[in-house]
C-alpha cells in the first residue's frame, strides 16, 4: 500500500492524531519561552529565578503525569480528548490574565501537564493502537502535526504578540483550542479504528504485555530512558533560553524564529522517512542512531557564532526530532506489548518531561553564576554522543530478550 492510499483509507485517525500534536505545541517550551522576555519584564524575575519557578512546574506536571496518564487504558480516546483540550485552552487564557507569581506557577504546571505531556500521550497511545503492521507511518503521519505546529505558531505568535501584545496573544491561542481544536478533535477520534481484513500483515509481533510493575523492575527500562531523557532535557533547554542565545549572539530574534520553518520542514520529511524504516526494520533496531543528529546539533550551535548557525543547528534537530519522536512512539510496544501501554508510557512521558524540567532551571543557575552558555551547549552534544552507545547495547539485550520469548519450545524426544 503506497503512503498515500494509506492516508486516504484513514483519514480520521489519522487528522485526530495531528490535531492533537499540532495543538499541543501551546504547552511546548518552544512556545512557551516566546514569551520568557515579557514574563520576567512583568513579574521581575531574573534568568535563573524564572528558570526555577519553570523547572519545578514541570518537575509537578512529571510527577503527574504516571497516575493521569492512565486514563488513556481506561476511557475512550474521545473522552480523554474532550478533557485534555479545554484543560489546555484554561492555561492559556489563564497565562494571558495572569498578575501574580502563585496563578503564573499554576500556569505554567497546567501548560505542560496538558500540553507537552497529556496531548501528546493521547496521540502516540491512541495512534500506537489503532495501526500494528502500518505503525511507524502512522506514527510519522501524526508526529507531522509538531512540524506544522512548529512551522505556524511560533512565527505566528511573534507576528501577534508585536502588534496586539504578548498576553492577547495567549488569549487568541485560548480561542483557537477552544472554538477550533475542541470540536474538530472530537468529531473525528469519536470511533476507535478496528482492524480490517485489508490491513497488512504485521511484519512482527509485539511483545508480550508487560505490566507497569514488571516494566519497573526491568533494567532494560532505565537504560532506554536515557535516550528518551535526553531530547527532551536538551532540545528544551535550548528553546526555554532561545532568547539569551540570541541576545548574546547579537542575532535577530524574528531571523531566528524564522528558523523554525527549516526544522518544521526538514522534520516533516524526515518522520516520513523513518516511518517507513520503522516499518521496514524495527523501532528496535534504529535505537543506537537516534541521538547522533541531536549531538551534531549542539556541537554546531557551541561552536559558531555566526547567526546562519541557527539554520543549522534548525536542519539538524529537524532530523534528530523526526527520528526520536517517532521512533519513541513506535519503540514501546515492541518492548512491552500493547494491553498496558497507556499507563507504560505515562511512565515514560513523566521521565521525558521531568528531563525538560531540569534543564532550563540547572542551565538558567549556570547563567546567572558565569559558566559558559555556549560551553554548556557543547557539553549536551557530548552527552548525546556518550548515551548512543549505551542504547547500541540496549537494542542488542532486547532483540536478544525477544528471540528468547518467541522461540518455539523444544520438545524432547
Amino acid at each position: 500500500m503506497t503512503y498515500i492510499a494509506f492516508v486516504r483509507d484513514n483519514p480520521r485517525w489519522l487528522a485526530g492524531g495531528f490535531l492533537l500534536t499540532f495543538f499541543s505545541t501551546f504547552g511546548m517550551t518552544s512556545f512557551v519561552a516566546l514569551s520568557a522576555g515579557d514574563i520576567r519584564r512583568d513579574y521581575g524575575l531574573s534568568h535563573g529565578e524564572f528558570g526555577t519557578l519553570y523547572m519545578f512546574a514541570t518537575l509537578a506536571s512529571a510527577l503527574s503525569l504516571p497516575r493521569l496518564g492512565q486514563i488513556v487504558d481506561r476511557y475512550s480516546v474521545q473522552k480523554v480528548a474532550l478533557f485534555v483540550v479545554p484543560m489546555l485552552a484554561l492555561a492559556s487564557a489563564s497565562m494571558a490574565l495572569s498578575q501574580h507569581l502563585v496563578v503564573l506557577f499554576v500556569t505554567i504546571y497546567v501548560l505542560r501537564l496538558f500540553g507537552q505531556g497529556m496531548m501528546v500521550h493521547t496521540a502516540y497511545t491512541a495512534t500506537a493502537r489503532w495501526f500494528s503492521a502500518q505503525r511507524g507511518r502512522a506514527l510519522s503521519t501524526v508526529i507531522l502535526g509538531h512540524n506544522a505546529g512548529d512551522a505556524i505558531l511560533p512565527m505566528g505568535f511573534v507576528l501577534i504578540a508585536t502588534s496586539v501584545g504578548w498576553r492577547n496573544g495567549w488569549l487568541l491561542a485560548a480561542a483557537a483550542l477552544a472554538l477550533i481544536a475542541v470540536p474538530a478533535i472530537a468529531l473525528l477520534v469519536a470511533a476507535d479504528r478496528k482492524p480490517r481484513s485489508s490491513d497488512p500483515a504485521a511484519r512482527q509481533i509485539d511483545a508480550r504485555d508487560w505490566t507497569r510493575a514488571e516494566v519497573i523492575r526491568d533494567p532494560i527500562f532505565y537504560v532506554l530512558l536515557l535516550g528518551v531523557m535526553a531530547p527532551g532535557l536538551i532540545v528544551t533547554t535550548l528553546f526555554f533560553h532561545q532568547v539569551y542565545l540570541v541576545e548574546l549572539r547579537g542575532w535577530s530574534l524574528e531571523v531566528f524564529a524564522s528558523s523554525f520553518l527549516v526544522t518544521a520542514m526538514v522534520n516533516a520529511a524526515f518522520t516520513l522517512v523513518v516511518g517507513q524504516l520503522i516499518d521496514r526494520f524495527s523501532g528496535v533496531s534504529l535505537l543506537p542512531f537516534v541521538l547522533l543528529p541531536l549531538g551534531a546539533a549542539c556541537l554546531l550551535l557551541g561552536l559558531v557564532d555566526a547567526q546562519w548557525s541557527a539554520f543549522g543547528f534548525m536542519a539538524l534537530l529537524g532530523i534528530s526530532n523526526g527520528l526520536s519522536t517517532t521512533l519513541f512512539g513506535a519503540v514501546w510496544p515492541e518492548v512491552y506489548g500493547l494491553k498496558h501501554l497507556g499507563s507504560i508510557r505515562a511512565l515514560i512521558v513523566s521521565a521525558g518531561v521531568l528531563a525538560s524540567a531540569i534543564g532550563p532551571g540547572l542551565t538558567g543557575y549556570l547563567i546567572d553564576a558565569g559558566v559558559s552558555y555556549p560551553g554548556q551547549i557543547l557539553a549536551m552534544g557530548i552527552y548525546c554522543f556518550a548515551i548512543s552507545f549505551v542504547l547500541l547495547l540496549a537494542s542488542r539485550r532486547v532483540r536478544a530478550r525477544s528471540q528468547v520469548q518467541t522461540a518455539p519450545a523444544v520438545v524432547g524426544v
